[in-house]
């Protein structure tokens, strides 16, 4: 059975999309710690990060610095923290997270409720610094 993930880059569940390539996607996360929390994901289903082959593995990594690029540009912060938890879905993932404290990146705090226009704008915003 297909991850979420691969789901969603197939067409099959909406998301908020900010970047992807042939073999990379780049979603908000709908249960965001900060506004900006960005999923970076390979398109190919791999449950564990470490179980990608090297050139899939770097190419996520040049990937999601692309992307956490375009997120500094776009959310005021101090940094864009990187976070690999990867148990709650299995399909390799990384969490890019606008940083101005370490709490920020907390996930054991309540999440963000975001209205799908304040989803989109900010969505349209990353995507539009990417590059």
């Amino acid at each position: 059975m297909a991850s979420i993930f691969t789901k969603i880059v197939e067409g099959e569940i909406p998301s908020y999309r900010i970047a992807e390539d042939e073999n990379f996607y780049a979603f908000l996360d709908i249960f965001p710690l900060v506004k900006g929390h960005t999923l970076v994901i390979p398109k190919k289903e791999t449950d564990y990060l470490f179980d990608l082959d090297d050139q899939t593995l770097s190419g996520l990594s040049l990937f999601a610095k692309r992307v956490a690029k375009a997120i500094d540009k776009t959310i005021p912060c101090k940094r864009v923290g990187v976070v690999v938890l990867g148990l709650e879905v299995p399909h390799a993932h990384i969490h890019l997270i606008p940083l101005n404290s370490e709490a920020d990146a907390s996930f054991t705090k309540p999440k963000l409720k975001l209205s799908e226009e304040e989803f989109k704008k900010i969505a349209q915003e990353i995507s539009a610094a990417f590059e």
